[in-house]
Parts: C-alpha cells; sequence; structure tokens
C-alpha cells in the first residue's frame, strides 16, 4: 500500500456483510481499513484496472 494521505467515504453495506469483514480483519491481524484498502487493491490488481483508469 502506499504512503500517500488517505480520505475517507461512506460505503453501504448489509449487516451481515460489514460484521464479516471486521472479523476477517481482526483474523488477518490488520486494521479494518488496512484491510479493506489491502482487498481493494488486490481486487482490482486482478482485474487490471490501472492506476489511470481509477483516478
Amino acid at each position: 500500500m502506499t504512503s500517500a494521505a488517505k480520505r475517507q467515504f461512506s460505503v453501504y453495506l448489509p449487516p451481515d456483510l460489514v460484521k464479516r469483514v471486521k472479523h476477517a480483519s481482526v483474523e488477518a491481524e490488520e486494521s479494518l481499513s488496512a484491510f479493506v484498502e489491502r482487498v481493494l487493491e488486490d481486487y482490482l490488481r486482478r482485474s487490471g484496472t490501472t492506476d489511470e483508469e481509477r483516478s
């Protein structure tokens, strides 16, 4: 992950998914923010999305 400045944004998810993601971040021994960042970056990398397309 980059050391660039971070921004907050809100997403609305089903309560069960929120609970599962929180538990997964604890199991991974990562903060919730770091876990979600890593998972999203992994997904974008696998899908072939480039940095330019994300801007």
